[in-house]
């Protein structure tokens, strides 16, 4: 990239990292949201947004990891937003035509939203990068501005909070 990513030349530098970084931005969003409308409004608030602080005085570097995290934090509001996500009774879903094994795997992925939508921030973040980005530890590191030591003492915390709110057998906590 040719321009300084901060400074005055910071809005400029977010059009040159914008054909690299919108399919980023937005496969993070699509993953997470399994609805593409969702996904490119998020997309939209988030280089939105991006474009509002790259105008400020003092703009942050700009950089695909910072419109990640800005990324997370729409999502996050997207969240707060839609409090009745987890709120809606399975018995008045629609049934399925065809009754297969992919039943247990959406059921196992409702309930594993639910347990990380109870969990703090940081851990549900740690956690989305790690497992359903499939990022590395040192690529989740970068992406949330902590040490590799750091992050791999962030993921102990966050897997063991997961595992004491993921429900057990019978329907209790594990």
């Amino acid at each position: 990239m040719s321009a300084e990513p901060n400074g005055p030349d910071a809005p400029r530098a977010l059009l040159e990292l914008y054909d690299d970084a919108l399919p980023r931005v937005y496969g993070y969003f699509v993953r997470r949201c399994g609805d593409r409308g969702t996904a490119e409004d998020l997309t939209s608030e988030t280089f939105l947004a991006a474009m509002d602080a790259a105008r400020k005085d003092a703009p942050p570097p700009i950089t695909v990891p910072w419109l990640i995290g800005v990324a997370r934090h729409k999502l996050a509001d997207h969240y707060r937003r839609r409090h009745d996500r987890f709120s809606v009774p399975v018995d008045e879903m629609p049934e399925p035509l065809d009754v297969s094994d992919d039943w247990d795997a959406e059921l196992d992925r409702i309930v594993a939203e639910s347990v990380l939508a109870k969990l703090s921030e940081q851990h549900r973040t740690v956690l989305t990068l790690r497992y359903m980005d499939d990022c590395s530890v040192p690529e989740c590191a970068e992406l949330i501005g902590r040490t590799v030591h750091a992050t791999e003492a962030l993921l102990v915390r966050a897997r063991r909070a997961f595992r004491a709110n993921y429900p057990g057998p019978e329907g209790g906590k594990s």
